[in-house]
């Protein structure tokens, strides 16, 4: 059989304002903040990890907190992250949450055949909730904002733009074993097709949505913008049939690196945009209780005898 990746991992952005980004992600959008932990390659940038109640792999956004300048908006990047939410009503209540915390938002809408909403968080983080139609498990947490049946389930399909479809396309298809699937018309962009791209099990959780848009500046980085997607493998020796597959294809990858949490795998598809491949496990209650997930500074191994420097260099969030 094939190398299959199990879909969405999690994606990382950038804010510039941690207190703002947290106060958002977790008292309007109900997430849990699952780790608390540091940028391993900048330990002066908190690293923030919002997922579902049981920090399961595929519910995470996380934040790196850098001091940059407004994203400048263009193509070679990821545009949208989808967040999956399900039921009847669900959108709605979303639709009346999102308004009465003064957050601007489009109408509901269908994306690939599936209910939706887009909207932007306050540092202009573009983001899409997506009703999954209930697939897959939930694992809401009791302690959120949000009722229980509302809740973010997990990552939704992911918007990229880029310059020359074919590219990525091949990349995907023949490097990484997705399926090309259906397009659909964005209803946020008119005449504009979306190219759709599944992973193993397929679904919304296991999703890429790809944009061609030849004519559109390339982006430059920055608060609001996101910094690299990574895409589910079970575990290390899966890992390491992915390093051994990209090496052999002629890709400069990072190799595997040590995450603590997860093992992962960096390289860039033909238009810059980053990619991570990463591993399910050992999960964020490597080093403290799910109960307790997210309350301290967790730092890996590795980083433990710098704690105190680290923490001194370090704003309350």
């Amino acid at each position: 059989m094939p190398l299959e990746l199990g879909g969405l991992h999690h994606l990382t952005a950038i804010t510039a304002r941690a207190v703002e980004n947290r106060h958002f992600y977790t008292e309007v959008l109900g997430m849990r903040l699952v780790k608390k932990t540091v940028n391993q390659d900048d330990t002066s940038a908190y690293h923030l990890f919002y997922g579902d109640g049981a920090a399961t792999a595929g519910s995470d956004i996380t934040f790196f907190d850098w001091p940059a300048a407004r994203e400048q908006r263009g193509s070679n990047s990821v545009v949208r992250t989808g967040l999956r939410v399900s039921g009847d009503g669900t959108l709605a209540y979303w639709r009346d949450r999102l308004t009465g915390a003064g957050v601007p938002l489009d109408e509901i809408a269908k994306r690939n055949g599936r209910d939706s909403i887009a909207f932007e968080d306050p540092e202009g983080q573009r983001l899409l909730l997506i009703d999954d139609g209930g697939l897959g498990d939930a694992y809401p947490w009791d302690r959120a904002p949000v009722p229980v049946n509302r809740q973010i389930r997990g990552l939704g399909p992911m918007i990229l733009s880029v310059p020359r479809l074919s590219r990525t396309a091949k990349v995907l298809t023949e490097a990484m074993n997705m399926r090309a699937e259906p397009a659909f018309d964005d209803p946020s962009m008119p005449g504009r097709k979306v190219q759709v791209y599944a992973m193993g099990p397929g679904g919304p959780a296991a999703e890429l949505y790809v944009i061609e848009e030849p004519d559109a500046p390339m982006a430059i980085q920055g608060a609001g913008a996101v910094h690299h997607v990574a895409f589910r493998t079970p575990d290390r020796a899966s890992l390491t049939a992915w390093t051994e597959r990209l090496s052999g294809l002629g890709f400069r990858s990072s190799g595997e690196v040590e995450r603590y949490y997860f093992r992962s795998l960096y390289f860039r598809e033909p238009n810059g945009i980053l990619f991570e491949i990463a591993t399910d496990g050992p999960g964020f209650t490597a080093d403290e209780p799910l109960e307790t997930l997210g309350e301290k500074l967790s730092l890996p191994p590795f980083l433990e005898p710098k704690r105190a420097a680290i923490e001194a260099r370090l704003k309350p969030v």
